[in-house]
């Protein structure tokens, strides 16, 4: 993506998952916004776009990051808001294992206490450890987390799945937990329990 369209990214991640007010944009309970509101504040706070270099990022970005409405007429990130919006997802059955991915300078707090939203409403999680991975390389020293979603849904624990297929739970315990047998740091891996079978 051009480094013009990747500064557009990152501005539509802060207004439309943490900071709306910032440029005095109104965002609906679901997390949608006007697209004609966000092109006209965005570009009055001196973040110059159209219309159609939205729809670019939107349709451009590997990540999936945002969606528009049926209707064309308004846009929302798909996930990884720290402001209170309901998104709408169904609760759905997750697959028996999913991924998430973190630094090694966390790994020994997450396993104590378990994986918790920290900023954002929800935990994110991925199906492959290939995407967990790469969430863990953005924080240091990538280590991939195995989680036993579909025990947890089992015991009452519900799971989202999002328009760019990131799975959302509010938590997860550390007993549902451990280090993936792919994560290369062995002094992590040989020091901690895997998961029951």
């Amino acid at each position: 993506m051009p480094a013009d369209l990747i500064r557009l990214s990152k501005f539509l991640s802060f207004v439309l998952r943490h900071k709306p007010d910032a440029i005095e944009l109104t965002l609906d309970p679901q997390g949608w916004a006007s697209i004609d509101e966000l092109i006209e504040r965005g570009n009055a706070a001196g973040t110059q776009f159209d219309h159609d270099e939205l729809l670019q990022v939107v349709e451009t970005n590997d990540k999936k990051r945002f969606s528009i409405s049926a209707d064309g007429r308004r846009i929302r990130a798909a996930q990884g808001h720290s402001v209170t919006v309901e998104l709408g997802l169904s609760p759905q059955e997750p697959p028996p294992v999913l991924y998430h991915g973190t630094a090694t300078r966390f790994v020994e707090s997450i396993l104590s206490a378990g994986l918790k939203p920290q900023a954002r409403q929800q935990v994110h999680l991925s199906a492959n450890e290939a995407t967990a991975h790469s969430v863990g390389q953005r924080h240091g020293k990538p280590v991939i987390l195995k989680i036993e979603a579909l025990r947890m849904h089992a015991q009452g624990s519900k799971f989202y799945l999002t328009d760019n297929d990131v799975w959302l739970t509010d938590q997860v315990p550390p007993e549902f937990l451990a280090p993936s047998s792919s994560t290369t740091d062995s002094a992590t891996t040989s020091t901690q329990p895997k998961l029951s079978r």
